[in-house]
């Protein structure tokens, strides 16, 4: 679970509401429908006309993705690459065929298939590169949605801010109305650059920078099928995996501490 998430999330909203009731108002006054159907309306038609239909079904399905840590430690993987390159070095790539069935990691066990079945390296690197790329093309696209839809927010609300002094002008000759139509001007502009700042670019943020983590994870993957093809030692190949893993966890071995 990612308490960073949970927790921004909640302070962000928190202190804003927060503040709304130390300085003496109630939370009623922040609840007025015309003034969220402008700005989440306005904002999620302008999503839908920016995006295209499979980008807003990616953003709808990463909102649990926001919530949940994503695995650093590539030192399981690292294991597995020098498991299999050990077996190619003493046996041949052709006897790594029949461990293909124990690899966890999915990637591993489709790119190490070109390798068995002979495909030249700049060719195993080529479809492993594009793999990766399409990927996090992919996963990226739903936190460009969110931070997209954060561009456009604050501006509707200050349409939904004009409509509603538009609308107070038109009742100047009834000052009792003029509150309410004030109130709805100033709500449209804080549900526009709330909904913004305090959900839609973070969460397009945060998403980004998840993707660009599961990437990363997959960059070892692709230099050690490589490594694997070019027939390196595996001694060698896993200290050049090693640069992957976190520091905080290559410090813990280094102080005796032996790796899992």
């Amino acid at each position: 679970m990612d308490i960073a998430a949970i927790v921004g999330l909640v302070l962000g909203v928190s202190a804003v509401v927060g503040g709304q009731i130390l300085e003496g108002g109630h939370l009623g006054q922040l609840m007025i429908g015309t003034a969220a159907l402008i700005v989440f309306g306005g904002t999620l038609g302008a999503g839908l006309l920016s995006f295209p239909m499979q980008d807003l079904k990616k953003a709808i399905s990463s909102i649990p993705s926001l919530f949940k840590n994503v695995d650093l430690d590539v030192r399981p993987t690292i294991d597995e690459i020098i498991r299999i390159a050990t077996i190619a070095r003493k046996e041949g790539v052709l006897a790594v065929e029949g461990q293909r069935d124990s690899i966890q990691n999915v990637l591993f066990k489709k790119s190490i298939k070109y390798v068995i079945d002979g495909f030249e390296p700049n060719t195993v690197k080529e479809i492993i590169d594009n793999e990766i790329y399409i990927a996090f093309e992919e996963e990226e696209a739903a936190g460009k949605v969110y931070e997209g839809m954060g561009g456009y927010s604050p501006t509707i609300g200050i349409i939904g801010a004009v409509l509603g002094l538009i609308h107070v002008m038109s009742m100047l000759n009834d000052p009792s109305k003029i509150g309410d139509g004030i109130a709805v001007a100033f709500v449209a502009t804080v549900y526009g650059v709330g909904a913004a700042n305090l959900i839609l670019i973070p969460a397009g943020t945060k998403l980004k920078r998840k993707a660009a983590q599961r990437m990363m994870a997959k960059e070892v993957v692709k230099l050690g099928v490589v490594g694997i093809q070019e027939g390196l030692n595996p001694h060698f190949l896993q200290e050049k995996l090693e640069v992957f893993v976190e520091e905080h966890l290559r410090r813990t071995e280094d102080h005796g501490g032996k790796k899992g």
